[in-house]
């Protein structure tokens, strides 16, 4: 028996995830230090709390056996709906968004484990529907997207929301969703954003006026391009259905996709808060609003390049005891160990993340339940964003998003959501050859 319940721990994935709390832990403590090396934060104590009740919570979510969760997918899924519902209506606010559910100082925020949710879910339907026709079987699983990434948009929480995106398309690429979907949905996505900043990349930093750019800030001609973009798409369509041609799907497929990403554009420019435009201005030119919006890149920035080789040694950067930095027990984590253990620091976080990638990779290869398969490609999409989105967000290569770094950045409910994923990886890797 013993030796059944040892064989159920991947030690490498405990061991990489253990080193990687410490490391938080000790970050989250330099935070919380000043110029004069008091320390003014208890951040760190509620992060050992954090992290020792995430282990247990990883132990006994490795001892359940995943496969029985799937009777139950449905019925979470909907309870996590309701919940984002009723979050929407009473929860609190936090930077800017009301997302958060608590009594008294206590709080969790519902989007963060639904995550592990959403996944599970999608897993069922993935594997349920193996014999549904392509095009049915993308429509449904976008659906299943859409209902929770949307509420979470509506908080509005933009970080926590793009997070479902990647997910989505790693588990429906992997379950052999046709790749001519998968990629309408990214270049919708990216022209979207395109149409999106192209205006106020004019009025903010080019600072001339483009005729171009009229097309995108003139109501009325945004009406007769719509028009007219719509028109050559219904026509493509009637064109496909009647000759059967392929000249006229792919006509349909490219401007449906122009007409879908003009349309959410201007959806977008209605919807999108002042401080969610502004990081996208300040992502392009930082020195825009260098003392407000660009204030958390560049000072991130400057953190970064300071910590140099070795590091300033621990407890010794400047930028996060003078409290330059922003938000740096959380977003910005990375700034604190980068400035005071340097590239050696930062590049020991990014073996880390890369053996602990590598061996879900692992996991998926040699499982023989594809429920299983399913979820652990989702579980891998949400670490590989996480990762790539916040490391990149402090160096100042992509847009600020408020999307944490994984074991980590201070909180728990994005801890205890990473330790659920730890353990649901390990409880697939101790049943693989099981279908």
């Amino acid at each position: 028996m013993k030796l059944h319940i040892l064989e159920k721990f991947d030690y490498l994935l405990v061991f990489c995830v253990s080193i990687l709390i410490i490391f938080g832990i000790f970050c989250i403590y330099s935070s919380g230090v000043n110029f004069q090396g008091e320390v003014v934060s208890s951040e760190y104590i509620k992060q050992i709390t954090f992290g020792v009740s995430g282990f247990i919570i990883m132990i006994i979510v490795t001892f359940l056996d995943f496969r029985r969760v799937k009777r139950f997918a449905l019925y979470l899924y909907i309870a996590y709906l309701i919940i984002l519902g009723y979050t929407f209506f009473f929860g609190r606010y936090v930077n800017g968004a009301r997302s958060w559910l608590g009594i008294g100082n206590f709080g969790v925020q519902p989007s963060e484990f639904g995550k592990i949710i959403f996944i599970l879910f999608l897993a069922m339907f993935l594997e349920r529907s193996e014999k549904y026709r392509p095009f049915k079987r993308f429509l449904i699983s976008f659906g299943i997207l859409c209902l929770p990434a949307g509420l979470v948009l509506l908080q509005p929480d933009m970080g926590t929301a793009s997070v479902y995106i990647p997910i989505f398309l790693a588990m429906v690429f992997v379950a052999g969703v046709a790749v001519k979907y998968i990629i309408y949905l990214i270049g919708t996505g990216i022209i979207t954003i395109l149409f999106t900043i192209i205006p106020i990349w004019q009025e903010k930093i080019f600072q001339k006026s483009l005729p171009i750019v009229t097309i995108f800030v003139n109501s009325k001609i945004r009406i007769i391009l719509l028009t007219a973009l719509l028109v050559v798409t219904i026509i493509g369509a009637l064109g496909y259905y009647i000759y059967k041609n392929k000249y006229y799907y792919w006509i349909t497929y490219i401007f449906s996709m122009i007409t879908l990403s003009y349309f959410l554009s201007f959806l977008a420019g209605k919807v999108l808060q002042d401080y969610q435009i502004m990081r996208l201005i300040v992502f392009i030119n930082p020195q825009i609003d260098p003392l407000g919006s660009g204030w958390n890149i560049i000072q991130s920035k400057i953190a970064i390049g300071s910590g140099s080789f070795l590091g300033q040694g621990y407890l010794l950067g400047t930028q996060s005891h003078y409290r330059f930095l922003p938000q740096q027990s959380t977003d910005f984590i990375f700034g604190i160990l980068a400035e005071e253990f340097g590239f050696v620091g930062g590049l020991t976080v990014f073996i880390l993340y890369f053996l602990i990638m590598i061996r879900i990779l692992f996991i998926m290869k040699n499982t023989k339940n594809t429920f299983g398969y399913y979820i652990a490609a989702g579980i891998l999409a949400m670490f590989f964003f996480h990762f790539v989105v916040n490391i990149g967000m402090v160096m100042g290569i992509m847009p600020i998003t408020g999307i944490p770094l994984l074991f980590l950045s201070y909180g728990g409910s994005s801890l205890w959501t990473a330790m659920i994923a730890i353990g649901l990886l390990m409880s697939i890797s101790s049943r693989q050859f099981e279908h």
